[in-house]
């Protein structure tokens, strides 16, 4: 509407966005009547609306009676710029399509056909490198095989190859080691889905490390290098090379290999470090055979204690027991760790070092002698208090019962006369008076 036209409708009311319909009518109605009365005159507003409409009705006849030719040549101007507009639009989207068309066929479908190609390659490749891990898997399969067959020993007619358990142990690690590797992007990948190698690992691998851990445990458990025993209870002065050179560099050898595959398939946990490792299986099996011996000495010199005849004797195996503690510590002195695939090549450490730590004692004689007393008091102690001939015969014998601890524990202290002096470098005579001191305590002092 033209600025210079006056007009009583209030077109910025109509135009407000705020605009509602309900309440401008209801505000029409109320202007028009009392809202007391009953009924309401709807017939004043009603015309009061239409007057409006027609008034605005002929406004817009009016102003597009004065404005058609602007008006037709403006829609004429914008027909035309739009006709101009398409035309360019049509001919660059034609453009566009034979473009596409071309990128299609050169780019598109050429892409296509060489991402198949790319799928079938990388395929290809994975499984070239599953089928090398297969391959490798049984190869060393067939070397376990090999080797294990040249161990030998117990149930077998070949000669024990020791040294094969070493062999047999790395095999084990790297076949271990292929298999669980087995994220995305390792070696192992994808292995445990090949039936051949499940087969491998529960018809092969598996048997066999058990198997060379089972004899690794048993020759450890059969360790011993004195002689004390040698010549049917021979006497301290009479301790000699009962056993050859030869027979003693066997016995070494062979524990060492025990204990080489030993700490080799100790398990390893992820992300193990050297600092870290603890060759689990080792520290056992050198463990039990510390326990082991004490058990025995313990109730044989219990019983030796109540029929004190047989005490010489008792006490001259257990000085043999001692010996057999004292070689295996100048052993484990003697014995590095090996290189492992999972952990890496040791330092300047042995194989005693760990062994001390798990027991938190710096000695395994004086480890043997202390636990030994401490477990000794209570049997003391129970045959004083059944009394009878047993505890008289104790109690009136405690000076030669003192003596003989006190020999015991030397005796028992000095590393064996044959065993492994011409290689340890270690001196066959200690200090041990602190340990008899303490092993004569758990006896005698509980006779006073």
């Amino acid at each position: 509407m033209a600025d210079d036209e006056p007009s009583y409708i209030d077109y910025e009311a109509f135009l407000d966005p705020t605009f509602s319909t309900t309440s401008f009518a209801n505000s029409l109605v109320l202007a028009t009547n009392n809202a007391s009365d009953t009924p309401l005159d709807l017939s004043t507003p009603l015309s009061r609306v239409l007057f409006d409409v027609q008034e605005i009705d002929t406004h817009i006849d009016s102003l597009t009676t004065k404005s058609a030719v602007p008006i037709l040549e403006y829609t004429k101007d914008h027909a035309e710029s739009s006709g101009r507009i398409l035309s360019e639009v049509e001919a660059q989207v034609a453009s566009l399509t034979e473009g596409y068309k071309t990128l299609e066929k050169e780019v598109i479908e050429r892409h296509e056909a060489a991402e198949q190609v790319r799928l079938a390659a990388e395929r290809l490749c994975q499984t070239v490198k599953l089928g090398r891990a297969v391959s490798r898997c049984i190869m060393l399969g067939r070397q376990l095989e090999v080797q294990m067959g040249e161990m030998g020993g117990a149930g077998s007619a070949k000669r024990e190859d020791h040294r094969a358990m070493v062999r047999s142990s790395n095999t084990v690690v790297s076949l271990r080691q292929i298999l669980d590797a087995s994220g995305p992007g390792e070696e192992g990948e994808g292995l445990d889905r090949v039936d051949v190698i499940a087969t491998l690992n529960r018809e092969l691998l598996g048997p066999a490390e058990r198997s060379i851990v089972s004899r690794a445990q048993q020759i450890i458990r059969e360790f011993s290098m004195s002689s004390l025993l040698a010549n049917g209870g021979a006497s301290s002065q009479q301790i000699g090379a009962a056993a050859t050179y030869a027979q003693v560099e066997e016995t070494k050898s062979r524990t060492i290999s025990a204990l080489l595959s030993l700490y080799l398939l100790s398990p390893v946990p992820q992300e193990a470090t050297l600092a870290t490792f603890e060759p689990g299986l080792l520290v056992n099996a050198l463990q039990d055979y510390l326990q082991t011996g004490l058990k025995s000495s313990l109730a044989a010199l219990a019983r030796a204690l109540a029929t004190l005849p047989t005490l010489e004797r008792t006490l001259l195996e257990i000085s043999a027991r001692c010996q057999n503690i004292v070689a295996l510590e100048t052993l484990l002195e003697t014995v590095k760790p090996p290189s492992h695939p999972l952990v890496g090549k040791a330092g300047d450490e042995n194989f005693l070092q760990p062994l001390l730590h798990s027991l938190d004692t710096s000695s395994l004689p004086s480890y043997f002698w202390r636990s030994l007393a401490s477990s000794l008091s209570p049997r003391v102690r129970e045959i004083v208090n059944r009394g009878g001939v047993s505890a008289r015969t104790l109690r009136s014998n405690r000076d030669r019962v003192r003596e003989a601890i006190r020999e015991c524990v030397n005796r028992g202290s000095q590393l064996p006369t044959s065993s492994l002096r011409s290689t340890s470098g270690r001196s066959a005579v200690g200090n041990w008076e602190r340990e008899a001191a303490v092993m004569v305590s758990s006896i005698v002092g509980v006779l006073r």
